[in-house]
């Protein structure tokens, strides 16, 4: 799912692009994308777009009279930038929808066949409002909000940090990296940690986050984002289960559930303490390794044992 780096992209390409420019035409490709009943697609032709934002990981296009386009592009959705007056046909499995620009046009497309992005259009401030789960814009905190936001419910950091009605514009991914960065582990309860672990955290989701927009930013040239995903090569444990922490060399280890996956090194982040995998703890039973040694020997008896 794009995060706050990825949709901060969005939304400065955007702003080059379509600010100013008047809404020709929204051209839906799924019924199922729009989740809003008033005001009507046909209502927001001919307004001009005055202003572009993100509320948590959605994309917001303000056009004139409080009129917005709400875009959420969960997990698999992807917005795609064509200049000049020719108008690209929406793909019929992936294309959801179209928006006409005389400037270009921007296409929203979804992979796979779980359709969960949506749209909303929404008139007035107010009801804006409503779309917004309410996390804390870290880039904007202080340390005390910071801190009384992380200390309001008692959740692992991994929870909390993900949570949109705590923290906005933070998922999977980033979180991985922050926790990683900060050198705490994902399972620590937000009650137990100490005033100097807090402090810590809060500086480092600070600066990961902006890193990341840096580096994302400085690789786009000025260029729409094209390959907007989760897993980057240069990420120190995202997605990089089984490969060398960049800080100390142990494999990157992983929680799995549902669809998601928490990456971390035990050495940088759990002193070395391997954290219970629902995969692993079928495949090894009651045997679960409580160091990363352990898991190697479990790993080897396993290879060189005779089978029955």
């Amino acid at each position: 799912m794009p995060e706050l780096p990825d949709i901060e992209l969005y939304l400065e390409a955007l702003d080059s692009r379509i600010r100013g420019e008047v809404l020709e035409k929204i051209l839906l490709g799924s019924p199922f994308l729009l989740r809003s009943v008033t005001p009507a697609p046909s209502a927001l032709a001919g307004k001009k777009v005055v202003a572009l934002r993100r509320i948590g990981k959605r994309v917001v296009i303000g056009l004139e009279d409080e009129l917005f386009m709400v875009i959420h592009l969960m997990v698999a959705g992807r917005l795609h930038w064509k200049g000049g007056d020719g108008r690209p046909k929406l793909q019929k499995r992936r294309g959801l929808a179209r928006f006409d620009f005389a400037s270009g046009t921007l296409t929203l497309t979804e992979a796979g066949t779980k359709k969960r992005a949506s749209l909303r259009l929404v008139e007035g401030e107010a009801e804006l409002a409503r779309l917004d789960p309410g996390g804390l814009e870290v880039m904007d905190a202080d340390l005390e909000s910071f801190t009384r936001v992380l200390r309001l419910e008692n959740h692992t950091l991994k929870r909390s940090l993900t949570d949109p009605h705590l923290f906005s514009g933070i998922g999977n991914a980033y979180s991985d990296e922050i926790l990683h960065r900060a050198k705490l582990s994902p399972i620590k309860w937000t009650s137990r940690l100490s005033e100097e672990e807090i402090e810590r955290l809060y500086v480092v989701t600070r600066e990961t986050l902006e890193m990341w927009t840096e580096q994302l930013r400085a690789e786009q040239k000025g260029d729409f984002p094209a390959k907007v995903t989760a897993f980057r090569p240069t990420m120190a444990v995202h997605g990089r289960y089984g490969k060398e922490c960049p800080d100390c060399g142990s494999p990157v280890q992983r929680i799995r559930y549902a669809a998601n996956e928490t990456n971390y090194c035990p050495a940088c982040q759990t002193e070395g303490k391997l954290l219970a995998d629902r995969g692993l703890s079928r495949l090894l039973k009651g045997d679960w390794p409580r160091s990363l040694e352990e898991l190697e020997e479990r790993k080897t008896q396993r290879r060189t044992s005779p089978k029955s």
